[in-house]
C-alpha cells in the first residue's frame, strides 16, 4: 500500500508493537481509490484484537468480533453495531451477508475506513459463501469506478483457514501482515522482569502473550525471583482465575474434524521428551500413520512447531510452541482433581521437579537458539546467524547419539548455510570441559561426513553456571560461553 494520508497516533496502552501498527495505521488510511482487504493472521494471544480495536477507534472506523453462532444471529449482532456506529434508530434488516458488505463499506464512500471482521474464520464457518461475497463487493465497487476507500480487514487465529483465504482466488488479499510472538526480550519488559532466571522461569510458563499478560494474570506478577513458587500457586494453579484454564482451550475451540483427545496426548507426549512421530506413536500405542496428522494440526493452530533437523535435512523433530499448553500437560492436567480441591502449594512440590527438567529444560534450549538468531552479533559468531535448530548424529559402534541443542547456520541461498556454531544448552547442569569434549567430538564426526567445520565454534549454554576452566578456555577464544544474563543483556 502506498503511504499514508495522515498519522495516526499509536495509543499509550498498545505495548510494543510499533511496526505492526504502523503497518496497519498505514494501510487503513491510504488515500487511494477504491476498497482494499488485508489479512491479518497470527497465533492466538498476541493482541491482533486490540491492535484491531484501537486501530477502528483511533480512526473512526468499523470493528465487529465474530462469535460462534448461527449465520442469523451473527447478522442481527452486525446490523445491531452498525446502528450504534451511524447513529441510526433501528438496526437494518439484511436479507444475507451481501447486504451486509453493501452496507458496510459505503462507510468509506468518501474517504480511507477500515471495515475490521474479526474471527473471519468463524464467520466463514457458519457463512461459507462470504470470501466469495467479500471479493465480489470490492472487485464491483473498483470497477465502477466510486470513490470508495474502505480498507477491509479480515482477522483470524485459525490459520488454515486464513492460509487458504489468502491465497485462493475467493479472498485475495491486497496487503498481508502475521502478528508474531513478542520473543524473549520482549515479553521480560512485558512482565516487568528484570531478573534473567526469574524471566526464564516465568517465560517457561505463561510464554510472551499479552493475553495471558493481562485478560488471565491481571496485575499479578511475579515481585522477585523468591515469589515465583507463591505467583504460580495464587495464578496459573488456581481454579478460580482463567489462567487455570486457559490451555486447555487452546485445544478445545479449534474446529471440529480432529481427534482432541489424540490432540491432548500428543502434546503430553512432546512435553515428556518425545520429538518425532515415531516416538509419539510408540509411547501413545497409536498406529503411526495417525501422528503426522495430529501434529500438521497443531501446527496449523500455532500450537506445536516442526523443526528440521540441523544436520539431517530429512529429518523433523517437533516441539510445543505455546509455553502455557506445555506447562497445562505438565502439571496441570495431571493434577486437576488435586488442584480444584485448593492444594496448589502441595501440587506444586511435587510437580515442580518435573518442571522443571522438561518444561524449563525445552524452554530454556529454544530461548538459546532464539538468542542466537536474533540477539547473537558478528563478534560472536562470526558472521551473521540465519537459524538455529537442534541436531543429532545418529549412534556409531554402540555410542550415544551425538547432539547439538543449538547449531547455528549462516546465511544461504537454497540450500543449508554454513556451520557457524554447535552448542549444548542445560537449565540445571553446571557445564565442565567434558561438555566442551563432547561437542569437539561432534564437530570432527561433521567433518568426517562432509560439513565444512573451519568455522564452527563450540558454544555452551547454561543457566547453572560453569566451571573455572571453561572459563579460562573462554578467555583463550576457544568456545562460547552464554549465561541468563548474556540472554537478556548481552549479544
Amino acid at each position: 500500500m502506498g503511504s499514508a494520508a495522515t498519522t495516526v497516533g499509536r495509543p499509550a496502552t498498545l505495548f510494543d508493537r510499533a511496526t505492526e501498527w504502523d503497518a496497519l495505521a498505514s494501510f487503513a488510511t491510504d488515500p487511494r481509490r477504491g476498497p482494499t482487504v488485508a489479512m491479518v493472521t497470527g497465533p492466538r494471544g498476541q493482541g491482533k484484537t486490540f491492535l484491531l480495536q484501537e486501530l477502528a477507534r483511533a480512526t473512526g472506523g468499523f470493528h465487529f468480533a465474530a462469535q460462534e453462532a448461527a449465520e442469523a444471529e451473527s447478522l442481527r449482532r452486525l446490523a445491531d453495531l452498525f446502528a450504534r456506529h451511524t447513529g441510526d434508530s433501528a438496526p437494518p434488516h439484511w436479507q444475507g451477508w451481501q447486504d451486509a458488505l453493501n452496507a458496510l463499506l459505503a462507510l468509506a464512500a468518501d474517504r480511507p475506513l477500515p471495515i475490521v471482521l474479526d474471527g473471519f474464520p468463524e464467520l466463514v464457518r457458519q457463512s461459507p459463501a462470504l470470501p466469495a461475497a467479500v471479493h465480489d463487493t470490492c472487485r464491483r465497487l473498483r470497477e465502477n469506478g466510486t470513490p470508495n476507500r474502505a480498507r477491509v480487514l479480515l482477522c483470524g487465529s485459525d490459520m488454515p483457514v486464513m492460509n487458504r483465504l489468502a491465497g485462493g482466488a475467493a479472498a485475495t488479499a491486497d496487503f498481508r501482515l502475521e502478528v508474531p510472538r513478542l520473543d524473549h526480550w520482549q515479553g521480560a519488559r512485558l512482565w516487568n522482569v528484570q531478573d534473567p532466571l526469574l524471566a526464564l522461569r516465568l517465560g517457561a510458563v505463561v510464554g510472551t502473550s499479552p493475553a495471558f499478560r493481562h485478560d488471565a494474570a491481571g496485575e499479578d506478577t511475579p515481585a522477585h525471583p523468591d515469589d515465583f513458587d507463591a505467583w504460580i500457586c495464587r495464578t496459573v494453579l488456581n481454579p478460580r482465575l482463567p489462567l487455570f484454564w486457559r490451555a486447555g482451550h487452546l485445544i478445545e475451540v479449534e474446529p471440529d474434524g480432529w481427534d482432541r483427545a489424540l490432540a491432548h496426548s500428543t502434546v503430553t507426549a512432546l512435553v515428556d521428551g518425545c520429538s518425532t512421530p515415531g516416538d509419539i506413536a510408540d509411547r501413545l500405542a497409536r498406529p503411526a500413520t495417525e501422528i503426522p496428522h495430529i501434529l500438521t494440526r497443531l501446527g496449523d493452530c500455532g500450537l506445536v512447531q516442526a523443526v528440521p533437523d540441523a544436520f539431517r535435512p530429512g529429518a523433523t523433530r517437533y516441539r510445543v510452541a505455546e509455553p502455557l499448553l506445555a506447562f497445562d500437560h505438565a502439571v496441570i492436567r495431571p493434577h486437576r482433581s488435586e488442584l480444584e480441591r485448593q492444594e496448589a502449594a502441595e501440587v506444586w512440590r511435587t510437580a515442580r521437579p518435573a518442571f522443571e527438567s522438561t518444561v524449563l529444560e525445552q524452554h530454556f534450549a529454544q530461548v538459546c537458539r532464539e538468542w542466537a538468531v536474533g540477539f547473537g552479533s558478528l563478534d560472536t559468531f562470526g558472521a551473521a546467524p540465519a537459524t538455529a535448530a537442534p541436531g543429532s548424529l545418529p549412534p556409531v559402534s554402540g555410542k550415544a547419539p551425538l547432539r547439538a541443542d543449538v547449531a547455528v547456520r549462516g546465511q544461504a541461498h537454497g540450500r543449508p548455510g554454513p556451520l557457524l556454531s554447535v552448542g549444548r544448552a542445560s537449565w540445571r547442569e553446571v557445564m565442565d570441559l567434558h561438555h566442551l569434549r563432547e561437542l569437539q567430538e561432534l564437530v570432527a564426526a561433521l567433518a568426517e561426513l562432509g560439513e565444512d567445520t573451519s568455522r564452527t565454534r563450540p558454544a555452551l549454554y547454561s543457566a547453572a553456571g560453569f566451571s573455572p576452566d571453561l572459563r579460562a578456555a573462554e578467555d583463550h577464544g576457544e568456545l562460547i560461553l552464554v549465561d541468563p544474563h548474556r540472554l537478556y543483556y548481552g549479544v
